[in-house]
């Protein structure tokens, strides 16, 4: 993929490793088998031979086309998968290198090696192969794994979610002519929501976007007097580090910049892989003694046309279009496009209530994750700030999707009810707010 920038990711904030199982043999060994993706995971589920692999992706909004292909999504009786599959201490390991294919991850040196189909020989005949993807029927990085599955004898198939990326569909038309039972929809939910961002970027054509916030009770991200940190408890600060950990970029906007001079980087995590730090900047305003100019990870300055960036020499600008309206802001869709063209799959948004109600307004948040403390302030800035909502039946409805107790903090996860089609028109980001008027991020820089 572009950049070679790789997955990453934790469980404990909604990631995971979806499974590629291969049962049906009865010797009850187990013998690692991935047709379609090589991160072997850790615990084996007797009887059978039932491997572990992994698809590095998230939760989408809700899909754009019915699932399967438009076959019914509801299992056959006789289609219940093996016991839950638990990795063992999944956030330890090294993260995975990002593939441009199929959301799929390439092993690292240190990682358990590849394996296909082969290696569990003629004990997987006559077995089934629970996936969380139709498989794949290209050739790309790898083989067609229906191929791969005609070799090695399974008899029948059950993938969760069809493959929406029309290069790569078709496997089940393949292993159905070749006389495999294929079965799909069991679990499609779950896999959905393993599988996020990647089916994001194909359905949409963009990064799947969460926008993270830290408020009080009643909604505020900071005091009257600008004041912020802090408002949620260290345990809570700590779980941004493991949402930043699992987002390929993190967005703040220009006000935020000056205001709190974040460094945006993932801190007391062992072995994590840094984001993109990205800055819309319409003025290049941002100064090279920034924080979020240091060593600690990349970082990408999006400019307005005929910025001055000769203060900024080998810094990694983009520019991008003007948005029309009295904002003379960035275009959102062409920075999520740009973003996107750098293999950008999932983008946490940390930036403060206008850039908030900005990416709301061009319909372009697919979650919201927000920690609220246990305090009133009663005045200061809100999260959001204007979202292009004027009555309440403009209101964009979510389905609540997690509640978690993080030390004395709630941290609550919602998702879009529904989601609307995105703003027809490219939607502006104001180029700058005065320091004094500008509301901080929702912590944790």
């Amino acid at each position: 993929m572009r950049g070679g920038r790789p997955f990453r990711g934790t469980p404990a904030v909604g990631g995971g490793w979806s499974p590629t199982l291969v049962t049906g043999v009865p010797d009850g060994s187990g013998v690692p088998v991935s047709p379609a993706s090589p991160a072997v995971l850790s615990s084996i589920d007797s009887p059978g031979v039932r491997a572990r692999t992994g698809r590095r992706t998230r939760w989408p909004p809700q899909p754009t086309s019915p699932p399967c292909g438009g076959r019914s999504s509801s299992p056959p009786a006789d289609s219940a998968p093996p016991a839950p599959i638990r990795s063992s201490d999944a956030s330890s390991r090294t993260p995975p290198e990002r593939s441009p294919e199929r959301g799929t991850t390439s092993a690292r040196a240190d990682r358990t090696p590849r394996c296909t189909p082969a290696c569990a020989g003629t004990r997987a005949r006559g077995g089934t192969a629970y996936v969380t993807l139709e498989p794949c029927d290209h050739t790309g990085r790898t083989g067609p794994c229906s191929q791969a599955l005609l070799a090695a004898g399974i008899t029948r198939v059950v993938h969760a979610v069809a493959d929406p990326n029309p290069q790569a569909s078709g496997g089940a038309g393949t292993l159905r002519a070749a006389g495999v039972r294929v079965e799909c929809g069991l679990l499609g939910p779950e896999a959905e929501a393993v599988n996020a961002a990647w089916l994001t970027s194909v359905r949409l054509g963009r990064p799947q976007v969460v926008w993270k916030y830290a408020a009080t009770l009643d909604g505020r991200i900071a005091a009257e007097d600008r004041s912020s940190r802090w408002i949620t408890s260290p345990e809570a600060r700590a779980d941004v580090h493991r949402l930043r950990a699992g987002a390929d970029a993190v967005v703040i906007g220009s006000g935020t910049l000056r205001t709190d001079d974040p460094q945006l980087a993932v801190r007391g995590i062992e072995g994590a892989v840094q984001p993109l730090r990205v800055v819309l900047d319409s003025r290049a305003t941002v100064t090279p003694a920034a924080r979020v100019l240091d060593d600690a990870a990349p970082t990408l300055i999006a400019v307005g046309e005929g910025a001055d960036t000769g203060h900024l020499p080998g810094v990694d600008t983009v520019v991008l279009p003007a948005a029309p309206g009295p904002g003379r802001g960035l275009d959102l869709h062409a920075l999520l496009a740009e973003l996107s063209a750098r293999g950008v799959r999932s983008v946490l948004l940390e930036g403060g209530p206008t850039l908030a109600g900005a990416f709301v307004a061009a319909r372009a948040v697919d979650k919201v994750i927000g920690y609220l403390a246990p305090a009133l302030l009663g005045a200061g800035p809100a999260a959001l700030g204007g979202a292009g909502i004027s009555t309440i039946g403009e209101a964009l409805r979510l389905d609540l999707t997690e509640s978690v107790r993080i030390g004395p903090d709630l941290r609550i996860t919602a998702v879009p009810a529904s989601v609307p089609a995105a703003a027809a028109g490219p939607v502006s980001v104001p180029v700058s707010t005065p320091v004094s008027a500008a509301a901080p991020a929702p912590e944790e820089s």
